[in-house]
């Protein structure tokens, strides 16, 4: 698998998510700048990693949305290519339209960072099928904007497609809809989600809850 992470101003989880990588699928992901016009060639995924594009100083993920790599992002994905976004990644995705719906500030008015608990509700993707569907796992969470929000004609419709990939378990940390974690496009390559499960791949930093997904993507296409 050939994997880019997209690098903003602000970003701080590109080598979190490189090492996950790194671990899974055995060779080093391409670090891209935003303002980079093009992927590498013969690219597989796209990594929108966490952190604070822009310093959140408009909407999180606004500014790095009209960044000139997102234009191949979207060629990317509609294309058929795998995309991830995470934490503020899920923010940008959201807000160039790649995926559905608006992460407000959370519900607690507080930034959180703990861990969560997720239940997976899709285990047939290239993301999750190396997880069962009701498993839940841990992972970390980091943001002041998780609050999942959409229209109710929206939530009909993620919910009626089995677009949500990821729920939390038990407790609600951020007040998100329908306790969403994580969402799908339609045609299942892009996820966005919330909590890093990047930082859950080693047993001596975070546990390994979130290996399974790395794993996933590696398989995904080792199998092809």
């Amino acid at each position: 698998m050939k994997a880019s992470i997209v690098v903003f101003p602000g970003t701080n989880r590109e080598r979190d998510m490189a090492i996950a990588l790194e671990r899974t699928t055995g060779r080093k992901p391409t670090m891209l700048w935003h303002r980079d016009a093009e992927l590498p060639a013969g690219t597989d995924l796209v990594v929108l990693p966490g952190g604070f594009s822009y310093g959140d100083y408009l909407r999180c993920g606004a500014m790095a949305a009209q960044s000139p790599i997102m234009a191949a992002v979207r060629a990317h994905a509609e294309r058929g290519g795998l995309v991830l976004g995470v934490c503020n990644g899920f923010q940008m995705l959201t807000e160039a339209g790649l995926l559905p719906g608006a992460l407000l500030q959370n519900a607690s008015l507080r930034f959180l960072a703990m861990n969560c608990t997720m239940r997976v509700e899709r285990a047939d993707t290239a993301f999750t099928h190396h997880f069962q569907r009701g498993q839940t796992f841990q992972a970390t969470m980091a943001h002041g904007d998780g609050n999942y929000f959409c229209d109710a004609e929206t939530l009909k419709r993620l919910e009626g497609e089995n677009l949500v990939a990821l729920r939390y378990e038990g407790e609600n940390p951020n007040g998100s809809l329908n306790a969403i974690a994580g969402i799908l496009s339609p045609n299942l390559r892009v996820l966005g989600l919330m909590p890093h499960p990047e930082n859950c791949v080693d047993p001596l930093v975070g546990g390994t809850d979130g290996l399974p997904m790395f794993t996933s993507l590696a398989e995904s296409f080792a199998a092809a």
